[in-house]
């Protein structure tokens, strides 16, 4: 099965969640009047797209109501279909464009960081590109063990320290791999201490003046791994952790496991960070570079956008 059929089959329930509902409801209403727009609100809104980002759907959606003087229902879920596919945004790729460039990843313990990385190293390598991972997560105890696991499942190098090291002289000792390998790419894992977000700041600044020095005007990446199935709880972290962090990417996993997979639209909305990778299950290649039109394809299959 290719991954675009785990991505349909994965969005199974956000589609039911918001294309099923609004089928539903636009079958019922006849006419174009305010009640629909209120249980068009409840359902995007139970599909875990936020309220601000609901709000902004349906107000773009009332102008062009207006604006095209538009009296059938159907005529509105086509409407509302081109705004959610917009919504989606545009792809935005990793940018990799020095050798070596620098994935660093963030997020807190149980979303799918370390799995991430070994996806995210396999697919780095099915292009061709020589990764080296840093284990910098130093702090929770079998992190490096766990990360190693899947560096081989992945096939590239890891780069490790015994337990309780400090993660900048991890970082150190893999740029010095990078430079000797003559590698494409280093991934830092850190530490997911975002209850206590002084550390972490302090943590991921000691960690960028070694790579500045060391590695000095290299492309730099910061990938915030998100669990999905954790809804509007997911946009929230976010915003803490834009605030520890200068995030220029998400990673969403477990799409495969939740219907709120709406979450795609208001992070975008809400917070302007692009999702550069998707997860839709637990295999090492099932973790893709995020497609917005094969993304829009999966969610509105057979609908016109």
């Amino acid at each position: 099965m290719g991954f675009f059929e785990k991505l349909k089959n994965g969005l199974n329930k956000t589609k039911n969640a918001i294309v099923g509902k609004i089928d539903d409801i636009i079958k019922s209403f006849r006419k174009v009047d305010e009640e629909l727009f209120e249980e068009l609100e409840e359902a995007l809104i139970s599909a875990d797209i936020g309220v601000y980002t609901t709000e902004e759907i349906l107000d773009r959606l009332r102008d062009t109501v207006k604006d095209k003087n538009i009296k059938e229902s159907d005529e509105v879920k086509d409407e509302l279909f081109k705004i959610l596919r917009e919504m989606v945004g545009d792809h935005e790729p990793l940018n990799l464009s020095t050798k070596p460039s620098v994935i660093l990843v963030i997020g807190v313990n149980g979303v799918g960081k370390t799995t991430s990385i070994g996806k995210i190293s396999a697919e780095l390598k099915s292009q061709g590109k020589k990764v080296v991972v840093a284990a910098a997560d130093t702090f929770r105890a079998a992190a490096a063990e766990q990360l190693t696991v899947w560096c081989e499942r992945a096939g590239v190098d890891i780069i490790k320290q015994a337990a309780g090291a400090d993660p900048a002289s991890v970082v150190y000792d893999a740029i010095g791999a990078v430079k000797s390998r003559g590698a494409d790419v280093l991934i830092i894992d850190t530490a997911g201490r975002l209850h206590n977000k002084k550390n972490l700041m302090d943590e991921l600044a000691k960690i960028d003046r070694v790579i500045g020095r060391e590695l000095a005007g290299c492309a730099k990446e910061t990938l915030l791994v998100l669990d999905a199935t954790t809804g509007q709880n997911a946009v929230l972290q976010a915003k803490e952790f834009k605030e520890a962090s200068k995030i220029t990417g998400l990673v969403l996993t477990k799409l495969d496991g939740t219907a709120k997979g709406g979450i795609v639209l208001s992070i975008k909305q809400e917070l302007g960070i692009p999702v550069k990778f998707i997860g839709v299950g637990e295999k090492i290649d099932d973790m893709k570079p995020f497609d917005p039109d094969e993304f829009a394809s999966a969610l509105f299959e057979k609908e016109e956008i």
